[in-house]
């Protein structure tokens, strides 16, 4: 006899479950359900199913594991009694068990109960062959949860009717449970990935910024009436560029960068971008803030002894200019998919100037951002210089605080 003759084909939505499902064996399941579906989809027949036949009569236990085997099942283990069943649950896991009710130490019925109580095994289909063929007796094994009742001696025909319908109905629950995994771990990915962009996002835009983008904004431009700009550059960068390892030069740039950023979170300026070696960040935006001449005076002063310790700590020798000033600009949001906050106006151009015309090692000011100091630091007057677009300057250089 042909086991197979009498089985219906597998619906299409179940293979196609699988090659859904097929990425989920790489993405997180426990090695469990990574076998069970693995196992599921190389088997479409069933016939790897892993089946536990529990009967304390050795006689009886045997017939069923023959009658098994001449249906195609060929992955089985047997136990004497239900707490010989119940320890090769724990130790595995099955797609099928077929328990007697009478049996010693524990009876199918405490099985059945132990089954159904824990939650790693609820889903468990049972089918009871057993000799108890009262009426109440198969009641109460449906309602403990039993998928199925078959009265001894078990016919072989409806044996096989009865497995086969047990394990399509599991492997339908376990597509079910497989598929809720698989939901779930894309919900994790997609609010991991979701952290991650707007992790990215402000590493980039101010954090208001980056809100207002969130929030469906796209043409995001203010104007400020007073803010303060400071450029920083890197003294002879090119003869330092030509001289130096490729790899060594980024290294340099990117730890003496990364302390300027450390000193403008803690002044809570906005540090706006880097081009090439020149630094550029600013006070009193994206939220206004009355001393941002101060702050940011306070920064330049941090950088130069920022730049004498990265000297000290690695045996090189920068020297910056710095160069701030205080007016008006605009400020927006450029670009559709690599977003840059930018500064624009005559604010940001005389502040470059600044730096350019400074003095190595010194912090250059124009006349706007000196006024603001108000008295709390040390500044002497450098005269005037010439600056491109701005003509005749008077200029400052910063020593230091008060006090």
């Amino acid at each position: 006899m042909d086991p197979d003759s009498s089985q219906p084909p597998n619906p299409p939505e179940e293979t196609s479950t699988f090659q859904l499902l097929r990425s989920a064996v790489q993405s997180g399941l426990s090695p469990e359900q990574a076998l069970q579906l693995q196992r599921a989809e190389s088997d479409q027949s069933g016939r790897q199913a892993a089946i536990l036949v529990a009967d304390d009569e050795d006689a009886m236990r045997g017939v069923l594991l023959l009658m098994l085997r001449a249906l195609g099942y060929q992955n089985l283990a047997e136990a004497r009694d239900g707490e010989e069943a119940l320890a090769a649950l724990h130790e595995r896991e099955f797609d099928l068990l077929i328990t007697d009710m009478q049996m010693p130490a524990m009876d199918g019925f405490a099985l059945l109960q132990a089954i159904k109580d824990d939650p790693f095994m609820r889903h468990l289909p049972v089918i009871v062959a057993s000799g108890m063929n009262q009426l109440d007796a198969v009641a109460r094994c449906i309602e403990m949860g039993a998928e199925d009742f078959l009265p001894k001696p078990v016919n072989a025909t409806i044996l096989r009717a009865r497995v086969n319908a047990s394990l399509d109905r599991k492997r339908l629950r376990d597509l079910d449970r497989l598929r809720l995994i698989q939901l779930q771990q894309e919900k994790q990915l997609l609010e991991m990935e979701k952290e991650k962009s707007e992790r990215l996002l402000l590493n980039i835009l101010p954090q208001c910024i980056a809100e207002r983008l969130k929030g469906g904004e796209r043409n995001i431009a203010e104007r400020f009436a007073e803010v303060t700009v400071l450029f920083a550059d890197i003294v002879d960068f090119t003869t330092l560029a030509n001289e130096t390892d490729p790899e060594d030069l980024v290294t340099i740039l990117n730890e003496l960068f990364s302390r300027f950023d450390r000193l403008a979170e803690r002044h809570g300026l906005e540090k706006i971008k880097t081009i090439g070696d020149s630094y550029l960040v600013v006070g009193g935006l994206p939220l206004p803030r009355a001393d941002h001449a101060e702050a940011v005076a306070e920064m330049a002063l941090g950088m130069l002894a920022t730049v004498r310790d990265l000297n000290s700590d690695s045996g090189i020798s920068l020297r910056v200019r710095i160069g701030l000033n205080t007016g008006p600009v605009v400020a927006g949001v450029i670009g559709r998919k690599k977003f840059t906050y930018d500064l624009w106006g005559t604010a940001v151009n005389l502040a470059s100037r600044m730096q350019s015309s400074g003095l190595p090692d010194h912090i250059h000011l124009s006349e706007g951002t000196r006024r603001l100091l108000r008295g709390h630091f040390k500044v002497t007057a450098r005269g005037t210089v010439h600056c491109k677009g701005h003509g005749e300057v008077r200029s400052y250089l910063l020593e230091g605080m008060k006090g």
